[in-house]
C-alpha cells in the first residue's frame, strides 16, 4: 500500500459509510423471530372456537372470527383434518393405554390436541381381525362336530369393515349433534377421537375369544363391552361439565355394549 494512504486514519478510508461493531448489532431480534416460528409449529393441532363447538380451521387464530370458527363447511375439507395425524408414537401409546384405564381421565389428555391417526389404525386392525379370527374361532368350534363341513366365509371382512367403520364415524358425529341439540357444546373430532380408542378393548378381546369355550366367550365380551362402555360414561362426563345429559350418556354405553354383543353373536357364535 502507498505510503500516503497508510498515514490516513481509518474514517477517510471508510468515508461516509459507518462502521458497524459487535455491540451496536441487536441479537433480540432474529431470537425473537425464531421463537416466534417455533411457537407457531407447536400449536397443534389447532384448537377449538372459544365457546367450545364447532370447526375452526388449521392455522385460524385463536381469539378468530367466530363465523369462521363455526364454519360447517370445514367437516367436509379433508385437508382440515391433516394436522390430527401428525402425532407421535408415544402419545398414542398413553393414549391406547388410557383407552383401558379409564379412570386416568382420557378426555383431558385429547382436550388440546385430539388426534385421529389412533382411531383411524385401532378401526382398521379391529377389521381385520375379526374378519381372520371370526372364522378362525369357527373353525375351532365346529372342528369336533365336522371340519369337513366349514368354509372360510369372505363376508366377515365386508360385515367387520361396514359395522366398525360405520360405527366409528355415524356415531360420534349423531352424539355430537344431538349433545349440541341439548345445549352442550362438544367437539366433533374430540368424540371421533375418544369413540375410535374406545375400540381398542375389543382388539385384545377378539384374541382372547379364540377360546373354544362358549361360557369364557361370554365372559370375556362381557367384560370388554362393560369397560369400552364405562370408557363412554367416564369421558362424556367430563365433555357435558356438570349438565344434565345422563339419559344421552346412558344411551351411548347401552349402544357401546351393543356392538360387544353384536361382535360375539355374529363373529364366535
Amino acid at each position: 500500500m502507498d505510503e500516503g494512504y497508510a498515514n490516513l486514519p481509518t474514517s477517510h478510508l471508510l468515508g461516509s459509510v459507518p462502521a458497524v461493531t459487535q455491540d451496536d448489532r441487536k441479537p433480540g431480534i432474529p431470537a425473537a423471530q425464531d421463537a416466534g416460528a417455533t411457537s407457531r409449529l407447536q400449536e397443534f393441532p389447532p384448537a377449538p372456537g372459544g365457546n367450545g363447538g364447532g370447526y375452526r380451521p388449521p392455522g385460524a387464530p385463536a381469539d378468530g372470527d367466530i363465523e369462521n370458527q363455526a364454519n360447517w363447511k370445514g367437516y367436509f375439507n379433508v385437508a382440515s383434518y391433516a394436522p390430527y395425524f401428525n402425532v407421535d408414537t408415544d402419545v398414542v401409546v398413553d393414549r391406547l393405554i388410557s383407552s383401558v384405564y379409564p379412570m386416568d381421565g382420557f378426555y383431558r389428555k385429547i382436550d388440546v390436541n385430539p388426534d385421529m391417526y389412533g382411531p383411524l389404525w385401532i378401526t382398521t386392525t379391529l377389521v381385520f381381525m375379526l374378519a381372520a379370527f371370526g372364522n378362525f374361532a369357527t373353525y375351532l368350534m365346529q372342528k369336533k362336530k365336522n371340519p369337513d363341513m366349514w368354509n372360510f366365509d369372505v363376508g366377515y371382512f365386508s360385515w367387520a369393515a361396514s359395522v366398525m367403520y360405520g360405527y366409528a364415524i355415524v356415531v360420534p358425529a349423531v352424539f355430537f349433534f344431538l349433545f349440541q341439540y341439548f345445549g352442550s357444546r362438544p367437539n366433533l373430532v374430540r368424540f371421533w377421537c375418544m369413540w375410535g380408542y374406545s375400540l381398542f378393548v375389543f382388539i385384545p378381546a377378539s384374541v382372547l375369544l379364540l377360546i373354544p369355550v362358549e361360557f369364557l366367550r361370554w365372559v370375556i365380551i362381557a367384560l370388554s363391552g362393560g369397560a369400552s362402555s364405562w370408557f363412554i360414561v367416564l369421558n362424556l362426563k367430563d365433555c357435558t361439565q356438570g349438565a344434565d345429559m345422563m339419559v344421552l350418556i346412558a344411551s351411548a354405553a347401552v349402544l357401546q355394549f351393543a356392538l360387544a354383543l353384536f361382535i360375539k353373536v355374529f363373529f364366535f357364535a
